[in-house]
């Protein structure tokens, strides 16, 4: 599909305008000015790779997640697919939500532990399925799924892995950065932090810069340095990377104004779509869809609103099931009332 510079972007994940934000950018800019002018790590984090901004930033980052300790991986995908390859072991089971990301699929294929999908926030199934688990038991989710746009039940599902001693893996992809004070991400904005031993988080949607970190206990972190293939194996993220991870928090911190503005914006679209009737998923977080099933059915409507100055993106098979092809909205504190308005009369003109 074809778009324009000048298309309104509804497509990416920036939801905070963070990755466009030209004052972040000087702020970044004259941060790495003060510093060392290195251009790589040069090597793994447990060769060359460690530095003391690398250190002193994940110690921010526990701060702001209400974590004893963190651990900066390269991308949210190497932190997931590290945590679930080495924790689980042989003769443990993995409980992971349909819709989760690929990445909890591929870490838990690498995993020697058994593994078994739940239907998509469905507690009764899940329960059904820790009933016959064995070994320790894990339970992959996703704070807000990145498809549906829908938010995992925590406040429930933390209670159930309680009473049957299971894992809580939590992946606050999605909600880091728009959730919670500072960006906290959803298990700190609901008071539960304490009670999900394992969260991971990630930069390159919300934070507007790339790198992710997994939050949690010293034990987890220590155990994460010398087991997790996908920390180890790999060149650590230049300093110049450390440095926008710890500026784009710093500079949310004083720019909360973003997520309320952010919240705003998907109350209005709820309830100007539901107004106009769109057969919209039911979601109250910053990501919507719109089904349209069939690949060339949805990729003529997501054409039809680039034709309109609008950048919609078609989500086909297999990233979601067929029959249950969307349009993927994605909403940002930079896009005006006007310009959702004129989606959703778009949406509306369309489905005539």
């Amino acid at each position: 599909m074809h778009t324009t510079q000048q298309a309104i972007d509804f497509a990416s994940n920036d939801y905070l305008g963070l990755a466009r934000s030209e004052e972040l950018y000087d702020l970044i800019r004259q941060t790495t000015a003060t510093q060392s002018h290195v251009n790589g790590a040069g090597g793994s984090r447990l060769l060359t790779g460690h530095t003391t901004c690398a250190q002193s930033t994940e110690e921010m980052l526990a701060m702001i997640f209400k974590s004893d300790t963190t651990l900066i991986f390269n991308s949210g995908y190497a932190a997931n697919q590290g945590v679930l390859s080495s924790i689980p072991q042989k003769g443990d089971t993995i409980l992971y939500d349909e819709l989760a990301h690929a990445c909890i699929r591929d870490g838990a294929r690498l995993s020697l532990a058994q593994r078994f999908s739940f239907r998509h926030n469905n507690l009764d199934d899940l329960e059904q399925k820790l009933k016959g688990a064995a070994g320790n038991v894990f339970i992959a989710v996703e704070s807000v799924y990145s498809m549906d746009g829908d938010i995992c039940p925590l406040k429930d599902l933390i209670p159930l892995a309680e009473k049957y001693h299971a894992i809580v893996i939590l992946d606050e992809a999605h909600s880091t950065g728009v959730f919670g004070t500072g960006g906290a991400g959803l298990a700190v904005a609901l008071g539960l932090e304490d009670r999900v031993p394992i969260r991971i988080y990630t930069f390159g949607k919300a934070m507007g810069v790339h790198g992710a970190c997994v939050a949690g206990s010293g034990v987890l972190r220590d155990y994460l340095i010398n087991f997790a293939r996908t920390f180890i194996y790999t060149t650590a993220l230049a300093p110049h990377s450390i440095t926008a991870i710890k500026c784009a928090f710093e500079f949310l911190a004083s720019h909360s104004d973003l997520q309320n503005t952010l919240a705003s914006r998907v109350a209005f679209f709820t309830a100007s779509a539901d107004k106009h009737s769109i057969h919209r998923i039911k979601s109250q977080t910053q990501i919507q869809g719109v089904v349209v099933p069939g690949n060339q059915s949805v990729k003529k409507l997501a054409n039809s609103l680039a034709m309109a100055g609008m950048d919609v993106r078609p989500i086909l098979p297999p990233t979601v099931a067929h029959g249950s092809e969307r349009v993927r909205i994605c909403l940002h504190c930079y896009n005006s009332e006007k310009e959702i308005s004129e989606l959703v009369e778009a949406l509306s003109n369309i489905g005539r």
